[in-house]
């Protein structure tokens, strides 16, 4: 599968910082699911999935779709597991023809209150990037999202260099306050499971998503994709 070059080198760097910065173990998608094929209007879609878990994480999933020669995304998400003070970190770009026409990158929280760990305010705040020249606006259902989500529209290189360095900065600084945190006590834990839960619920929203998988693959599949390997729920 040949991507678009700014998906190329974000997969690079996602897989690069996890392999540096935490101790990967498998997790065990459906067998069928890990490598997927169909087609959509004539074109050939492809998707690549690869998951692991670790001490802090309960899920770390890259995805890498393609759409015929029109349509490429990458799609991240890291899940803490519960009983950790963390927010959940989401990457997506989609490029089409050639144009970036989306990337967003956030560390969305967990917590009852919806603030993000003191730690990752200060952090965040002094890792602002430069203004970009088409911001974008956050989805219906973008609820979930911390106050220092980026969502763009890269105009050029630059741009698309910028994001993908930003991203490369919070993925370390995440990775580095997961290996430091400890555990919660249980009733913390708890808010923190439902917090994800809403997470994910919000996240299978996404209708753009859905329709594409169920166009290539049917409603049934999407269903089951959206719900088992996209966003499934924390187990208690």
């Amino acid at each position: 599968m040949i991507q678009h070059p700014l998906i190329a080198q974000l997969a690079e760097v996602i897989r690069r910082q996890w392999q540096a910065g935490l101790t990967l173990e498998p997790y065990p998608l459906p067998a069928d699911l890990g490598y997927v094929e169909g087609h959509l209007e004539g074109e050939r879609v492809q998707i690549q999935n690869l998951c692991y878990q670790s001490t802090h994480f309960r899920k770390l999933h890259l995805e890498l779709a393609q759409v015929g020669g029109n349509l490429d995304i990458l799609h991240c998400v890291m899940f803490p597991r519960p009983e950790y003070d963390l927010p959940v970190f989401g990457t997506d770009i989609v490029a089409g023809r050639g144009q970036v026409s989306a990337a967003i990158v956030d560390l969305s929280p967990t917590r009852g209150d919806h603030s993000l760990p003191p730690a990752y305010v200060t952090a965040l705040t002094a890792l602002t990037p430069s203004p970009f020249e088409q911001p974008r606006p956050l989805p219906p259902w973008g609820d979930i999202f911390s106050e220092f989500c980026l969502f763009v529209r890269p105009v050029n290189e630059p741009e698309q260099q910028r994001f993908v360095d930003y991203v490369a900065q919070i993925l370390k600084l995440h990775c580095q306050n997961a290996l430091a945190s400890a555990p919660l006590a249980p009733a913390q834990a708890q808010q923190h499971q439902s917090q994800q839960s809403y997470y994910c619920r919000q996240q299978q929203q996404n209708d753009k998503t859905r329709r594409v998988l169920e166009r290539a693959f049917g409603n049934d599949w999407a269903e089951r994709y959206m719900s088992t390997v996209l966003f499934d729920l924390p187990q208690a």
